[in-house]
């Protein structure tokens, strides 16, 4: 019996409650073969003493029917998660937005992988069945008004509580509802870091499933913020296929794990273009690297989105693509990722 014949028993097993099997989680962390001994290690951040029996007892069943009958599981907490404490050193990473069930941080290492893009489509994907809000932290260059088409401002209520605005089923907030659209943000580090801290102190975001944050990026001020004052469910990163990207969004990704916050999955964009005309798809950037990171990372590769020029007019017009395009392959596969993340964020 090979590591890979184990693996793939080990794929036929679901995690209790879900339709994701425990290795496209990322829950396998290591398999040892040692004479006729088998050790498994998994890595979930689970305190249910029934999962994670019923968990083992699957397991075992599996192995046991293929004659194998030494067979050691361990199950670890992951390192990268964050840790229940009473240390005043780790309360405020600990902060929560009130009545926001997740919070998921969209990160790129680099600009113009398309990320703000993919969050509004993201968001626009889960609104479908959940609650659900977005945050366009780009201070320096929001893009959330031209891609929803609003460009009236917030108001305020009674409690000086900006009131986020609401357009496809979501609610929605952007520097770009704030400041004159003419007019550029030159602010220093601070005076970001408090903007950003603002937009999640006073703004009334209600009862959500889901807050979805378009990051800019880099690793700046406007991040380290976000990791120090907010208890996120997880960030996703996005890169393109080219391994400019990769070195790019390698950065920000170990820049999350570093601070103890984890990193869902790996989403590509433009991997292929797809064609309007008869829905075939052409490489046209060389690479894959949204499959080379999420092996890294051991995290899953949430999803591949192709290059459209009606993604692009879309975007133009105002509509996020999934609304305008219900039924396309894109749109198919932001579907995909939304239940990915769905299942990610309730494990």
């Amino acid at each position: 019996m090979k590591l890979e014949d184990i693996q793939n028993i080990l794929k036929e097993i679901n995690y209790p409650g879900f339709s994701r099997d425990i290795v496209s989680f990322g829950m396998v962390k290591n398999i040892s073969i040692h004479d006729s001994k088998i050790h498994i290690v998994l890595q979930i951040n689970s305190e249910n003493e029934d999962i994670l029996n019923q968990l083992t007892t699957d397991i075992k069943e599996k192995l046991y029917n293929m004659d194998l009958d030494d067979i050691q599981i361990d199950i670890q907490k992951p390192e990268n998660q964050t840790v229940q404490s009473t240390d005043n050193q780790n309360e405020i990473s600990k902060n929560r937005i009130d009545g926001v069930e997740h919070i998921i941080a969209i990160a790129s290492g680099k600009g113009g992988v398309g990320k703000s893009t993919i969050s509004v489509n993201l968001a626009a994907a889960l609104s479908k069945k959940y609650r659900v809000g977005l945050l366009d932290l780009d201070i320096y260059g929001p893009s959330l008004p031209q891609l929803v088409g609003l460009k009236q401002q917030p108001e305020m209520n009674k409690y000086k509580k900006i009131i986020p605005l609401e357009k496809f089923n979501m609610r929605l907030m952007s520097f770009g509802f704030i400041n004159s659209e003419n007019a550029p943000t030159v602010w220093r580090g601070p005076m970001v870091s408090r903007m950003t801290q603002q937009f999640f102190e006073d703004v009334v975001w209600g009862k959500l499933d889901f807050l979805i944050l378009d990051l800019p990026p880099g690793t700046g001020d406007i991040q380290l913020t976000l990791v120090q004052k907010l208890a996120l469910t997880g960030a996703v990163m996005v890169t393109t296929p080219q391994k400019l990207a990769l070195l790019d969004v390698k950065k920000g990704a170990d820049m999350f794990r570093k601070v103890n916050t984890p990193v869902l999955g790996v989403i590509e964009n433009m991997t292929h273009f797809l064609c309007p005309h008869c829905n075939q798809t052409s490489q046209i950037f060389p690479g894959f690297s949204g499959e080379e990171e999420s092996k890294r990372l051991d995290v899953p590769l949430l999803g591949q989105i192709s290059l459209s020029s009606e993604i692009a007019q879309s975007a133009d017009e105002g509509t996020p693509y999934v609304k305008k395009f219900p039924e396309s392959p894109i749109t198919l596969e932001y579907e995909k990722i939304s239940s990915n993340i769905k299942e990610l964020s309730y494990k």
